[in-house]
């Protein structure tokens, strides 16, 4: 399955779409789940160095890319391990694809159903989210990578405003001490921060549709440092106007901050919906392209037509997304996806490149 020319994106759009992907819920989770392990106001310090991680992992899948030109992970895998073993590995980053697709969509339909369509049933949004994310896919990469650069003006300039605003509930004092209760606390919250850098994976398909491959690296890295800028600003003004101790009580701190504005006498008042809506189209651009590659994976590993997987996985990705019976459930699902992705996009590309070179070097 050779790619044409309209398929291809630039080194710009590979950045949007990595930067999209990497933010997702994370950027609504992020202070939460980071506050209860590491327990300190230092997150901010424990977010710099997660940054590291996957940048590591990134570079490693981009060598490993670079050495198959022109190809995704689910069609040079073959290659190094040969025709089963390759299918049952892109089968299993397939699973976790839908499985990550079921889990956005979900907290997305949670999140509209709980601010802003109040009584709506949770299915009835995720069949919406998913029959739109369909349309998109429908026109490929390129198409998603459009709607991506749309998005991604818009994200910025309401978090901009979202953060300025936050200025007047921001209290230094809920930052200190730094570093109080030494370094351990810092380390302890490496792993679940890292976690909320899910997207880097990406890069198993975009070096094939990139038009100036040579650009991977920049990819990697700026992918990497701009969502680790907005995680490290939402902690800083989450925490700084919350506390530590009120922000391990919610579930959704950073809307809660938001909910907390009061700007009498402003035309719009409801902040909340405003950035809600921005963010509920920066989800519907992520699982669209995570529904994206699992139907390219499977269309490639079995040489298929797309277009009947997508079709295909709609009903399969709303029925996972159901299994979560509440909000804690569904938090666990993440965390196991976070657990998954750490061993199929961090440590089993290590492995493949090691197999790679001694292919090589021994036919």
């Amino acid at each position: 399955m050779n790619l044409n020319q309209q398929e291809r994106i630039s080194p710009t759009q590979a950045i949007i779409l990595i930067i999209n992907y990497v933010l997702g819920v994370g950027i609504l989770t992020l202070p939460r789940t980071a506050s209860a392990e590491v327990g300190t106001p230092d997150i901010w310090i424990t977010i710099i160095i997660s940054s590291i991680f996957p940048i590591i992992a990134g570079m490693i899948i981009l060598i490993l890319n670079n050495r198959y030109p022109d190809k995704t992970f689910f069609q040079y895998s073959r290659e190094i391990v040969g025709r089963i073993i390759s299918v049952i590995l892109g089968v299993t980053m397939i699973i976790y694809f839908l499985t990550l697709t079921s889990f956005e969509v979900r907290v997305m339909a949670e999140v509209t159903e709980t601010y802003l369509l109040e009584g709506t049933p949770i299915p009835v949004l995720i069949v919406l989210f998913l029959w739109l994310a369909f349309y998109l896919n429908t026109d490929g990469i390129n198409s998603i990578a459009r709607v991506f650069q749309v998005i991604f003006p818009l994200t910025v300039i309401i978090f901009i405003l979202i953060a300025t605003m936050s200025l007047g509930l921001f209290e230094i004092n809920n930052l200190r001490p730094v570093m109080g209760n030494g370094v351990l606390p810092v380390l302890k919250g490496v792993k679940t921060t890292s976690l909320s850098y899910i997207g880097i994976e990406l890069m198993i398909i975009l070096s094939a549709y990139l038009t100036d491959p040579k650009k991977g690296k920049k990819i990697v890295f700026i992918g990497v440092l701009l969502p680790m800028i907005f995680y490290l600003v939402t902690v800083v003004i989450v925490i700084g106007a919350l506390s530590i101790d009120g922000v391990g009580n919610l579930a959704w701190p950073t809307i809660s901050l938001i909910n907390s504005f009061e700007f009498p006498g402003i035309f719009f008042e409801r902040f909340d919906s405003l950035f809600l809506i921005v963010w509920i189209l920066q989800i519907f651009a992520t699982i669209s392209i995570t529904l994206y590659v699992a139907s390219l994976g499977i269309s490639q590993l079995f040489n298929k037509d797309i277009k009947v997987f997508l079709l295909l996985f709609l009903p399969i990705v709303l029925i996972i997304s159901m299994v979560p019976n509440d909000i804690h459930q569904l938090f666990a699902l993440g965390d196991l996806l976070g657990n998954a992705a750490i061993l199929l996009f961090g440590i089993l590309p290590i492995l493949l490149l090691g197999v790679s070179f001694l292919r090589r070097k021994f036919n």
